[in-house]
């Protein structure tokens, strides 16, 4: 039996700037954020650009829409 594992197509990096740049936290950006935060071992580079993101939807820096 053959196990494939779906790597997500897209880095932290790529994401934080998307979402920065159009000042939304969308529902597919939710997704990848938990696909990645359920799968893979984040470096710390990465957990502080997900902190920095959290912290913005916080303090209303950043929307999240549906």
């Amino acid at each position: 039996m053959i196990t494939q594992t779906f790597l997500p197509q897209f880095t932290i990096a790529e994401l934080v700037f998307q979402v920065y740049h159009s000042g939304l936290l969308t529902p597919t950006h939710r997704q990848q954020l938990r696909t990645v935060l359920l799968h893979d071992c984040l470096s710390e580079e990465d957990q502080t650009a997900i902190n920095r993101l959290l912290h913005a939807v916080r303090r209303g820096w950043l929307k999240v829409v549906d």
